[in-house]
This record gives C-alpha cells, sequence and structure tokens, in this order.
C-alpha cells in the first residue's frame, strides 16, 4: 500500500522531558535507539555516545560522515575530560597557491583536512569504553547494509544536495545511485560504508589511518593534486584538553579550547554577568538585545584571535580576562544596537548528542561535515564523505587563522558542559554553525537564569545574529518585542528557515536521575530507561 502524507509539523512542539536513570539524546531516532541498546547490553555513557555517533554517520549522512571531525566533553564520574579530534591541513601544504583568492574553497579536496572522527571514537572507547569496540559499529553497519527508512528533515537537506554536489560523480553515485529523490520513508543503503564500518570496527579505527582506506584517501588526493600524504594520515592524533570555563550565578559553563568556538560562549556570558542579565525578564527586548549586544562582541574578538592554539597571539586568559570583559561590558549601549557586520561565515550541519548512565558518566559529542555533506568528495569505492573543514580557514596568512600547513581551522562545533554548585549539571549542545555558541547563551540564560526546564528551554523561540550582523528573530516572539528590538536599533529578519536556529539535545541531572530533552527542530528523540 502506497500513501501520500503531508510531512508538514504546523503545530508548536510541547514536548515532554524524558525522566530516566540512563539517558540518550540525539538528532535521530535510529541513532538514539542504538545508543539506548548499547547501555541495555551493558555499556556506559560513552558506549552509548559512541554506538549513536557511528549510526547518525550512515541515518543522517547529510550532516557528518566518516571523514567528520568531532569533540567531546565526558565527566566520567570524578573529572571533567576534553577530546579535540579536528585533524590539521597536510604537511607538504603550499599556502601561496590560495594567496589570491578571497576565500578558501568550500567544495573539492581543497576544502579538506584530515578527517578525526574515527580517532575519536577509538580513543573514547579505549579510555572510558566497556564494550568491545566491534560491537557498537552494530546497528550502524545493520543499517548501511539492509537499508533505513530516511527521515523528514534529513529527507529535505539529503534530497536538496543532489543539485549541490552535482559536479561531484562519487558523491552522486554513493548517495543518488539511481538518480531518485530522497523522500521521507524511502529507503535507502550505503553498501561501501558498511564495508568501511567493518574494516574500522576490525582494526580498531587503524584501517583509517594507516591501512586500505587511508592509502585510498590519499590515492584520490593525488589524483585531484591535493598534497595529502599517507604520513598526514598516520601522524593524527586526537589531543585531550583541558577545558575552559565562565562563571555565571552559581553555575559554570565549560567549553573546549580553541581551535574550537566555544570561547565565543564564555565571552558572551562573561560580560553578561556584568550586565546583570538576571534581572532583565525572560524574552523581553532589553534582555535579547543585551545578549545580542553580548555575542556580537564576542563574535568579534573570537573572529579577530581564535585560530589553531600554536598561532593564536592573544590566550584564552588574555581573551577571558576578568577587567577586559568588565569594561567591554560597560560599553555596550542598552539603548542601541552595533549593527556591524559579523566577520564570518558558517553553516548550520553538524550532528550533536549527548549521554548520561545510572554510574553519573556524561557525554557531550559533537561531530561534523561542516557544510552539507562536507567537501563533495566521496573517496572511491568508500563510502567515505570528507569534511570541508579547510574552508574554515582564511586565505591572509598574516591572521592567527590564515591558512598554513600542519594546522587545524577554526572550527564552529563545539560540546557544552556545565556545573552547578560546583557539581556537574547538564550536558548539551545547540547544533548548527554559529548558532552554536549563541545557543549555549541562550540554554544557560533560560535554565541557569530563569529555571526553565531543559525541554522548555529547547522549545522556546530562539534569537540568531547572523554573519551580517543582523538579527533573525524565530516565530514565537511577542511582536511587541520585535518591535521594541527594531527601536533599539536592530535589523531584524522574520520568517527565516527554521535549520538557522539549530538544534539543541540536554541531559540534566537532578535529586533522583536525569533530565533529557530534544529539539523539536531536528527528528530526533530523546530516550531512557
Amino acid at each position: 500500500m502506497t500513501l501520500e502524507f503531508d510531512w508538514n509539523l504546523p503545530y508548536p512542539s510541547a514536548r515532554s522531558p524524558v525522566f530516566a536513570d540512563h539517558c540518550v539524546a540525539t538528532s535521530q531516532p535510529l541513532a538514539t535507539e542504538a545508543g539506548i541498546a548499547a547501555m541495555r547490553s551493558g555499556g556506559n555513557a560513552v558506549d552509548a555516545a559512541l554506538a549513536s555517533a557511528i549510526t547518525l554517520t550512515v541515518v543522517e549522512p547529510c550532516n557528518n560522515g566518516l571523514g567528520s571531525d568531532a569533540f567531546a566533553l565526558i565527566w566520567d564520574g570524578s573529572a571533567l575530560h576534553g577530546l579535540n579530534a579536528s585533524g590539521r591541513s597536510p604537511r607538504l601544504l603550499d599556502p601561496a597557491r590560495y594567496s589570491s583568492a578571497a576565500q578558501m574553497p568550500s567544495l573539492g579536496w581543497h576544502s579538506v583536512t584530515v578527517p578525526g572522527a574515527v580517532s575519536a571514537w577509538s580513543t573514547l572507547s579505549s579510555r572510558f569504553g566497556v564494550l568491545p569496540f566491534h560491537q557498537l559499529f552494530e546497528t550502524a553497519i545493520h543499517y548501511a547494509e539492509s537499508g533505513f527508512p530516511v527521515g523528514p528533515k534529513t529527507a529535505y537537506f539529503w534530497d536538496r544536495a543532489q543539485r549541490y554536489y552535482r559536479d561531484f560523480p562519487h558523491f552522486l553515485s554513493t548517495f543518488f545511485p539511481d538518480g531518485k529523490p530522497v523522500t521521507p520513508g524511502s529507503r535507502r543503503f550505503l553498501r561501501d560504508h558498511a564495508e568501511s564500518l567493518r574494516k574500522i570496527a576490525e582494526s580498531k579505527g587503524r584501517a583509517f589511518y594507516e591501512g586500505e582506506l587511508a592509502e585510498r584517501m590519499v590515492e584520490d588526493a593525488q589524483r585531484h593534486d591535493f598534497p595529502l600524504a599517507l604520513d598526514d594520515l598516520s601522524s593524527h592524533r586526537p589531543d585531550w584538553v583541558n577545558p575552559i570555563k565562565m562563571d555565571f550565578e552559581d553555575a559554570q559553563l565549560f567549553e573546549i579550547p580553541p581551535n574550537g568556538q566555544g570561547l565565543m560562549a564564555l565571552i558572551a556570558l562573561g560580560l553578561l554577568k556584568h550586565l546583570n542579565i538576571k534581572q532583565h525578564p525572560l524574552d523581553s527586548a532589553s534582555s535579547i538585545h543585551l545578549q545580542v549586544e553580548a555575542v556580537r562582541y564576542a563574535w568579534q574578538q573570537v573572529a579577530m584571535h581564535l585560530s589553531d592554539p600554536a598561532t593564536m597571539r592573544l590566550s584564552v586568559d588574555d581573551l577571558l580576562a576578568p577587567e577586559a570583559l568588565k569594561q567591554a561590558a560597560m560599553a555596550i549601549d542598552p539603548s542601541r544596537a552595533q549593527p556591524l557586520p559579523s566577520p564570518m561565515s558558517a553553516s548550520p550541519d553538524t550532528v550533536y548528542l549527548t549521554t548520561a548512565d545510572r554510574s553519573g558518566m556524561m557525554v557531550s559529542f559533537i561531530q561534523s561535515n561542516f557544510r552539507g555533506f562536507g567537501s563533495g568528495v566521496v573517496v572511491p569505492g568508500t563510502g567515505i564523505s570528507l569534511q570541508n573543514r579547510a574552508s574554515g580557514f582564511l586565505t591572509d596568512i598574516s591572521h592567527p587563522n590564515g591558512i598554513g600547513p600542519g594546522k587545524r581551522p577554526f572550527h564552529t562545533i563545539i560540546p557544552g558542559f556545565a556545573f552547578r554548585q560546583g557539581e556537574p549539571f547538564m550536558s548539551f549542545g545547540v547544533m548548527g554553525g554559529h548558532m552554536q555558541a549563541q545557543g549555549h547563551v541562550q540554554m544557560m540564560i533560560r535554565i541557569i537564569g530563569h529555571g526553565q526546564n531543559p525541554q522548555a528551554a529547547s522549545d522556546a523561540p530562539r534569537w540568531h545574529l547572523t554573519e551580517s550582523g543582523a538579527l533573525a528573530l524565530e516565530s514565537g516572539f511577542d511582536t511587541n518585542t520585535v518591535e521594541q528590538l527594531r527601536a533599539l536599533g536592530h535589523d531584524i529578519l522574520l520568517n527565516q528557515p527554521e535549520h538557522l536556529f539549530g538544534g539543541a539535545q540536554l541531559i540534566a541531572r537532578h535529586d533522583t536521575g536525569y533530565c533529557a530533552a530534544s529539539d523539536h527542530r531536528k527528528e530526533g528523540i530523546a530516550a531512557g530507561f
């Protein structure tokens, strides 16, 4: 029987928070189920996060893949650990090749850096996991080989990519083998992907960086005159990093240090402390105005200074110096916007997930191909779709984030983690380009500042400071608030696409377990047991 449905969802979400002892929240239901299955079979929160992340490369390939980068924050029950699994540019890369261009390529091999997600999986599993590594791949391999019905939001972005990547034959043969549209509920197979997953699972990731898959990547890169070498892949290692933080009310927000943009959220929160943001009514024009202006300042700071930490000229401590933040906060005009153009571009295409188990372990994990499916490069016969993170570099080599060999670019993807009253409290993220840092600020204001539960904070209408400096407002804000923001000088954008405002997943601790939430702007769910 064939049924035709109207796939629009015309009503505001009123999702319920999920309460359980073990929780998983992801942007795709099949991935959430993979994480739950891992914990039911004896795995912990790290095993659940990895099973979900690996499955997401299959069931939501328009946002991530085997060629993604990844970051994670892990509370292991006694300490918070940070993992930076972003990759570097090739060591033989010549920056002069890009000097005459206004910006870095966003498609093709020259937009690629060494992909780090696979290294995140193997590293996290080795240090914290309890299940055999190969077991984490079972659900993903099943869906890649036996097929899966595509979710409605995934179908929209997947189908749209056919035209965008029309000049990449291996992309088309992998993701559009019959040339037909991808529609909600249509069944898709990724059999090359399944075989690569097996090789990664059996070798604990080594095949991706040293074996057959690495060789295939290098061969394809060289065919396209890109200087990726086997040594670039075999020498890749993710870095354990010390999370950076900012106090806010009785809480602390933790972020991964540069090259990720988590610093942007910390700077903005540091300003808002001095502006007494909690005293302004939630969703009032005055509250939104101050948040936006704090983010605008923070954005400008990271645009000028953030890069691979090896090339930053101002340190994180410099940029978070209390006196500097206080002075910047006092310079914000509560009666007038400063609508300067924002100097960076971004993309909304990322997957974020969070997990927690009864032992107290909590994981905040994010992986991404950056813009859509990424570079458009799919390594022949492997299903490996490569990110386009090199497009995060600048062509101006005098800038700290200028393109260079063996260097990590500016990264938008950030996992978040909050403590409250000195105890681990919330693992969360708001995926989607520069919505991420802005979303972290908005979640902290709502949950810490005003006591909203995680699901309500996720469901609430969001604002988004765009790359042009204009302020996009999601439907749901009071019309008087919109007009007051206009009167303050904000260039207001209404009726913007849903994806501009990102997608949140959150898990918060409470006295008897966890409270999990999942964003209606994505097709995912929070679940637990």
